[in-house]
């Protein structure tokens, strides 16, 4: 299985997370000073402030609710088919926890702010899948 879409490149501070990703496990950084959760990682703990959060990436559950979405209608990169729906999600884990993907129903879905979702992924290829949303039914 190949995608024409953009892969992404893991670097050193993502490799656990699109590892996870490419097994279908959804993961975030904690922060190993304060414990917070946060996605995608910064250099500084946004919640605790340290400069040495020794992220560990944890394995979540994929549920939660839509907080906001679009209707992408124009292909700003190739290998994408227009139109889709992105979808910001707050996960359940954590209040403010939040992760933007694709919702893999399509743009006809009944979809509503608080709209329940799970994780679901696209495999691009053999080795890289991409964290993704469907409505929880």
């Amino acid at each position: 299985m190949t995608s024409h879409r953009p892969l992404p490149v893991p670097d050193e501070t993502s490799a656990p997370y699109w590892a996870a990703a490419a097994q279908h496990v959804l993961t975030v950084a904690r922060c190993a000073r304060c414990a917070v959760l946060t996605t995608p990682p910064d250099v500084v703990c946004t919640a605790c402030g340290s400069t040495d959060p020794c992220y560990e990436f944890t394995a979540v559950s994929g549920r939660g609710v839509v907080r906001s979405w679009t209707v992408v209608r124009q292909a700003f990169l190739p290998g994408f088919d227009v139109p889709f729906v992105l979808v910001d999600v707050e996960l359940a884990e954590q209040s403010g926890l939040r992760l933007v993907g694709r919702l893999l129903d399509g743009v006809d879905a009944d979809l509503h702010l608080g709209a329940p979702v799970r994780v679901a992924f696209e495999d691009l290829s053999d080795e890289i899948a991409v964290p993704a949303f469907e409505l929880a039914r």
